[in-house]
């Protein structure tokens, strides 16, 4: 305790030797900080999970259309007599060459139509190309 009229010191605000010695508080919130900041990190964990979930689904799509393009044109090129062989059978060959595997494969005319599936872990994606001639 200081003195009146006597300008208060560090020692007064802390309480040295005894003097003004703070009292622990009863607070209930005690630790309530680090059951915020689990609950932060864990949600920040869960969007994470799904983003990189979004993000494989997005990647297995972007292959099934790539791998459906690629077989539709060499089942047409097989139809239009450019490349030898049958038609379904090129679109087999190339689908699986880019990691998918031909589901359907439909010969009309000049035209060209496949479906393959493309596989990544727990995710699969489906995708669907024609191909031919012009109009």
């Amino acid at each position: 305790m200081r003195a009146p009229g006597r300008a208060m010191t560090l020692g007064d605000r802390v309480g040295v030797g005894g003097r003004g010695r703070r009292r622990p508080c009863p607070c209930a919130e005690d630790g309530a900080a680090s059951v915020v900041a689990v609950s932060f990190v864990g949600v920040v964990v869960a969007l994470a999970a799904a983003v990189v979930v979004v993000l494989l689904a997005s990647l297995a799509s972007q292959s099934a259309a790539h791998a459906a393009d690629a077989a539709a044109l060499a089942a047409a090129d097989a139809v239009s007599g450019a490349v030898p062989g049958e038609p379904c059978a090129l679109a087999a060959e190339v689908a699986s060459r880019n990691g998918a595997r031909l589901a359907t494969c439909e010969v009309t005319g000049a035209d060209a139509l496949v479906s393959v599936v493309v596989d990544r872990g727990a995710i699969s994606a489906t995708a669907a190309s024609r191909a031919g001639p012009a109009g």
